[in-house]
């Protein structure tokens, strides 16, 4: 029963964005005939809902939430049990609460009732809210212990939390404190992220709120659903599925061997060659995916025999796959970069297009291209004998098999700037592109079963994408609480009295955020700690698309940066080798990375020079 629906979640998924995909592609043909279809937007919007609230429901079904703390992953036994069973009664008392608070507003008088697409009521869409988190409850309850008296643990507590925090109001200002202790232990024993921030900003709202006592409890409830329902109808929010999408059927058949041949096929009989062969396919790969990690794990094993072959030991093989595997994270239509806009954005103190920080990325992430290029082509090894002259035949061979790989990003690029399409439509046109190129491959070249591997690979896809939108969703009832509490304005007052130099500011900002990349992964980074150094960029009179571009190198920088970058623990596992040899074989590029940070940093005009070229 519950592979079997498994399998209906995977093919509704795979419908939802299927039709994300379809939609603008005929909207476009329409157009030509001055025609559309009415309220197809809405219903665009309404699907990004949709994917959000299922796509977590199957996170929660794989165990795969994202959450801050890797604590529990050094934990056994008994100790690893009650950790199981504290982050899950927490998490199961949030999403239990959101959960009503999302049926509650459902019901709201006036809300409910607005006819959207082909004449439904709102309600109809919007019942996904309250049916998404009462799966991912039941999921995680579930999850919570290998038996039922494991799991009548978080049960009885979470329902007794929420009784207490719902039906005793005028006790909860008293206990916010304890309340917040609880939710920090239940981070610190691996709660997903999404329960951190919406735990936060509902008791908080609770206790701190400033509503009527009699009042708090069901505005802060509502307050949590309504900001989750209108976040996540940003119609620029719609690119981000379809972007991530069109990585994913990308990374799913035989690309990346395809584009190793081509570029290995040109650069493979010159110095460094493999080297370029190893970032340029790891930055086309991360940039599409939105992931370094996918990248890490995906072609690790396909380039370490290209590097090792030009003479470069397997130390200096796993430091260059490792910081190589995030490159790509600057260039468009990578995901940081569109949450970037999207989260700068709602702070509602810049206005961001989503071509300015393309744009703006460039640049920047070409320089690091080039100096990780550099560095691979100054430590290769002296190569003994002659080197192979160019093979016209093979180059014309590779180039006609990847030419279609070599298309998808022309084909993006001109949809963005060209002014033919809207963001949203460059976005299906690319997904739909990648998806023609997937059917190709899967038919015709590895003879795949598509009607069984299709829906397990979209519905990867809409795990991540559910996930990270979720955690969107909830953090922007904690960023209206941070806004009402006027916390950004007195991290502002703090930092004009504390620094006066606008370049003092921006090297304790990049230290500040390389720690930051070290703790959480981009996606959390993104989300939690945007809406608050927007407001000091701001101040400290930083263009906005250069503030986004410094920290998103910075969380690259941290994926590298001992002991805890993320890469470095994926490198561990990918190629079987303990975090200290991983660590020293990484170290030459965390400097190079380094440098190349404080460049962007420093020199701005890398950043806006195309983005005001192009105004």
């Amino acid at each position: 029963m519950v592979a079997y629906w498994g399998r209906i979640e995977n093919w509704l998924i795979t419908f939802a964005l299927g039709a994300m995909m379809l939609l603008p592609l005929l909207e476009i043909v329409l157009r030509q005939f001055r025609s559309g279809i009415s309220g197809s937007a809405e219903l665009l919007q309404h699907l990004v809902l949709f994917v959000a609230m299922l796509g977590g429901a199957i996170a929660a079904r794989e165990n795969r939430l994202l959450s801050l703390s890797t604590f529990t992953s050094f934990l056994k036994g008994p100790w690893k049990i009650a950790a199981q069973s504290v982050s899950s009664t927490v998490a199961l008392f949030v999403t239990f609460t959101i959960g009503v608070g999302c049926y509650q507003f459902i019901n709201t008088e006036g809300i409910g009732g607005t006819a959207l697409f082909a004449g439904l009521p709102s309600w109809v869409f919007m019942s996904v809210m309250p049916i998404g988190f009462g799966l991912l409850a039941v999921r995680i309850l579930w999850l919570s212990g290998d038996s039922w008296r494991l799991r009548l643990i978080p049960l009885v507590v979470g329902v007794v939390l929420f009784v207490f925090c719902t039906y005793h109001f005028e006790a909860v200002e008293s206990f916010v404190w304890p309340l917040l202790i609880l939710l920090i232990i239940g981070t610190v024993a691996g709660a997903p992220l999404y329960v951190t921030i919406g735990g936060a900003a509902l008791i908080m709202n609770w206790g701190w709120g400033g509503y009527f006592p009699e009042e708090r409890v069901e505005i802060a409830i509502n307050t949590q659903a309504q900001t989750l329902y209108s976040f996540i109808r940003n119609p620029l929010l719609v690119t981000l599925p379809l972007f991530t999408l069109a990585g994913y059927f990308l990374a799913q058949g035989d690309s990346s061997k395809r584009l190793i041949r081509l570029i290995q096929s040109v650069f493979g009989g010159v110095r460094g060659g493999a080297v370029i062969v190893t970032v340029v396919v790891c930055a086309f790969f991360t940039t599409f995916t939105g992931a370094s990690g996918v990248t890490i794990l995906a072609l690790g094993g396909l380039l370490m025999p290209v590097l090792q072959s030009a003479g470069y030991s397997e130390r200096s093989s796993i430091g260059m796959l490792t910081g190589a595997g995030s490159l790509g994270i600057l260039f468009p239509p990578c995901l940081p970069l569109i949450l970037y806009a999207v989260v700068a954005t709602n702070t509602q103190l810049v206005s961001l297009s989503l071509k300015d920080v393309f744009l703006g990325g460039a640049i920047p992430g070409t320089l690091l291209v080039l100096m990780t290029i550099g560095w691979g082509m100054w430590n290769q090894p002296k190569f003994e004998g002659e080197r192979s002259p160019l093979d016209w035949n093979e180059i014309r061979k590779a180039f006609v098999g990847a030419l279609g790989e070599l298309l998808l990003p022309v084909l993006t690029l001109f949809a963005l700037f060209s002014g033919y399409a809207t963001p949203i439509e460059a976005a299906s046109v690319s997904a739909f592109y990648a998806f023609l190129l997937y059917l190709v491959d899967a038919h015709w070249v590895r003879n795949a079963n598509i009607r069984t591997e299709l829906p397990k690979m979209v519905s990867e896809c809409g795990l991540l994408v559910g996930g990270v939108l979720l955690i969107l969703g909830v953090a922007m009832g904690l960023t209206d609480y941070l806004i009402f509490a006027m916390i950004p304005d007195q991290m502002v007052e703090w930092a004009q009295a504390t620094i006066e130099s606008k370049y003092v500011f921006l090297l304790a900002l990049n230290g500040t955020l390389i720690l930051v990349g070290c703790l959480m992964d981009i996606f959390s980074a993104i989300i939690v700690i945007v809406p608050l150094i927007v407001p000091l960029g701001v101040v400290f009179g930083i263009h906005p698309v250069h503030l986004g571009i410094i920290f998103l190198a910075n969380l690259q920088l941290g994926y590298l940066t001992p002991p805890i970058g993320m890469n470095l623990f994926l490198a561990s596992y990918r190629f079987g080798k303990p975090m200290s040899e991983v660590i020293r074989a990484s170290l030459p590029l965390l400097v190079v990375f380094a440098i190349g940070v404080l460049l962007i940093t420093y020199v701005p005009i890398l950043t806006t020079w195309l983005p005001d070229l192009f105004q």
